[in-house]
This record gives structure tokens, sequence and C-alpha cells, in this order.
């Protein structure tokens, strides 16, 4: 059969190509449009079969359907319902491999592996579709007053299968691992005293390691949270930070009045490592004219969003505000060093002692301030057995 399409009426016909290769295909006219849908190679799909299938697109049009959309929509509802009968293990399984294919923290990987083995174990062979809320609460009731930190992990790791499951179409309905109007409703109640809520603070132990983790990621956000840690400063002064405000010449970040809670400039000092970071964000900016934000949003011309820092430390799983960096800092040079105090708080941009202290603190902290951020820097800095030279007790002035 020489090469060309030979038609076999009502819209049905076969295509040969130079090669001698055969197919069916629909030719039909839609909104206007003259469109051609395969329906499979010859001799795979007999004559009497394509002549099926095109009879079957021909009620399509007269419906006033689109043979070539309707297919593809049957196809995605198979997809879908093949989805919403797979076990939850195959699904969660797939769902880590995906969620942790970037991490370079093989540990953080097994963990998240080793905990739903462990606790939702009762849930590996429940087509997921099936699963309710009573079914997660049965895997974390048994931990959930004796083990609270984890059973919090566990619940907040099944939510993201969960939802994971809910965009790709496998799971129906309210997410049945969520905490809020949901599990809080079946899980037994915690008792303890109510205690004021403070911002949630990391012992200042744990930031070394905390920030060698921060490493590890690559987005602005992680460059941002580790200025703000590095300098103690509140979010806002670091993620509305702009090239104007950054004096390299001098190392340091010069914000104006408005830019302050106390409504008074300030300059922030700079290590060589704050530096490092700001220059790498250099290299992912759009544009650096002075009034561009140095740790960019998304959207050109926008900076980090507001919770940019929170869904940071979500996404690491750590419970801490971004506030509470501060409060770390402060307990390490309270407890650890013998700075000043009222040197220490004007790190934190607090206004301590009266007029005339004030006054002197003016002309004399800048330098103060550069050597208890620098002692601060290498503290934090991740490395074996971090040991920091910590200054020696000085005589009171």
């Amino acid at each position: 059969m020489k090469p060309g399409k030979y038609g076999d009426g009502g819209g049905l016909w076969m295509m040969v190509s130079p090669t001698g290769a055969k197919r069916w295909a629909i030719i039909f006219r839609s909104q206007g449009r003259l469109r051609e849908m395969g329906i499979g190679a010859y001799p795979q799909v007999s004559l009497a079969k394509a002549r099926d299938l095109a009879s079957e697109a021909r009620e399509k049009l007269a419906l006033g359907l689109d043979p070539i959309t309707a297919r593809q929509e049957e196809r995605a509802g198979a997809a879908q319902e093949a989805a919403k009968a797979e076990n939850f293990g195959t699904f969660a399984d797939r769902f880590l491999k995906q969620a942790t294919a970037g991490l370079r923290n093989a540990k953080h990987a097994a963990q998240w592996k080793s905990t739903l083995d462990t606790y939702a174990a009762p849930l590996r062979q429940k087509p997921i579709n099936l699963i309710k809320p009573v079914d997660v609460v049965a895997c974390v009731s048994p931990i959930w007053l004796s083990k609270t930190e984890t059973a919090q992990r566990v619940r907040q790791r099944l939510e993201k299968v969960f939802s994971a499951a809910i965009a790709a179409g496998a799971y129906d309905g309210l997410n049945p691992a969520r905490l809020k109007d949901n599990l809080e409703n079946l899980l037994p109640k915690r008792s303890g005293p109510k205690r004021v809520k403070h911002h949630a603070s990391m012992p200042y132990g744990d930031v070394p390691d905390f920030v060698e983790r921060l490493r590890q990621r690559t987005a602005v956000a992680a460059l941002a949270l580790e200025l703000v840690i590095l300098t103690a400063c509140r979010s806002g002064e670091i993620r509305l930070a702009t090239w104007g405000e950054y004096d390299a010449a001098e190392k340091l970040l010069r914000l104006p009045a408005d830019r302050t809670k106390g409504g008074r400039p300030f300059d922030i000092p700079l290590t060589d490592r704050a530096i490092q970071l700001i220059e790498s964000a250099r290299k992912l900016c759009r544009s650096t004219q002075p009034g561009d934000y140095i740790f960019g949003g998304e959207r050109k011309g926008r900076p980090l969003s507001v919770m940019a820092f929170d869904m940071l430390l979500r996404r690491m799983e750590r419970e801490e505000t971004t506030h509470g960096f501060r409060s770390s800092f402060r307990d390490w040079a309270h407890e650890k060093t013998s700075f000043r105090r009222e040197i220490i708080e004007q790190c934190l941009s607090h206004i301590v002692g009266d007029a005339t202290e004030r006054a002197y603190l003016r002309s004399t902290a800048l330098d103060a301030r550069r050597e208890v951020m620098t002692a601060w820097g290498r503290f934090i800095e991740p490395k074996a057995g971090n040991v920091v030279a910590l200054p020696r007790k000085r005589k009171a002035r």
C-alpha cells in the first residue's frame, strides 16, 4: 500500500507512512476546526474495532462533545480511580521518594521513613481513599500522652502525605490527619497548667546544628534566615533590607529610623559570614539598585513573604519562631559570656539606661556590639567540637 491516507467513510481513515506503517485516525470538525484523533496502529487495532471507535466518536459529536476532550477526561478519571485504589503504603513510599529527593541530609530522609514505617504501619495495607480520622487516631493515640513530640511529628508527617494525596486526586475530602477541628476532638486532652505563650525559642546549644542544616538549603529564604540568626535582628529588618542600606565598605547594614521598632536609625555590624550571605543573595537578584530588596520574593520588585521564615522552619520540622532566635542569642550572651548587659541589649536594638547613658552608648557601642556579634557568629558556626573563645571577665567601668 502506497504512503497516504485512505478513507473508510464516516470520518475513519487509515494513515500509511513512507515506511509502510499503518495507523487509524478519526478526522472530524469541532467548533469550526478540523481535528484528528489517533485510535491505534493496524493490525493491533482491527478494521472492525476501528469502525466501532469511529461510531463512538460520531455519537459524542452528535451530543455536542469533542471526542478528543472526552477521551482525555475519561483517561484522567480512570487514573484518579486507579490512584484511589492505591494502598497508603505504596503512595507514602512514592511521596517520600519525591519529597526527600532534594535533601542532602540522608539522616533526615531516613527519619521520615522510619516514622511512617513504625507508627503508621496499620495504615499501609489500607486503600488510601478509605482512611478516616479514626484510623489516624489509632496510630497516634498510644503515644499521644507519653511521647508528645514524637506523636506530633507522626501526625504532621501523615498530614503532609494526605495533603499530597488530595492534590494528586488519590483522596477525596478533608485531610484526615488535620488536628484543628478534627483530630483534637478525638484524641485525649493533654493536661497541665496553661502558660503564657512566648515566642518559641531554640536552645542556643542547638543553633549550630540548625545552621548546619540550614546551609544545606539554597533558597533565598534560607540565606535570609541565617542572616537573621547571625545578626539577632527582627525578621522584618532583614526581610525588607535594601541594597541602599548595605554598606560593604564599613561592614554595616544601616537601617533608617522608619525601619526600626524604636523609630531611630540603627547600624547593624556585619561579620564576614554575614557579608558572604548578602553577596550570595546578590547572585540571585534580578536587580541590585539601591531601592531593590536584598532578599527578593518570587514576584519582581517584592520582598520575601512575611511567612517565608515560618514556612521554612515548619518544613525543617522546627516549632520555634523566627523571633525566638533573638532569645537564643540573649540567653547565650548572658549565660556564656561576660559582655556587659547594656551592650547585649543594644545588640538587640533595645533602649537601655537613662539619657546620659544612652548618649554614651551611642558613641561607643558599635565596636563593642561588633565584638559581641563576632563571638556569636563563631559560636553558631557549624564545626566539630564547636568551641568558641569567650571574652575574659572585664572589670566594671
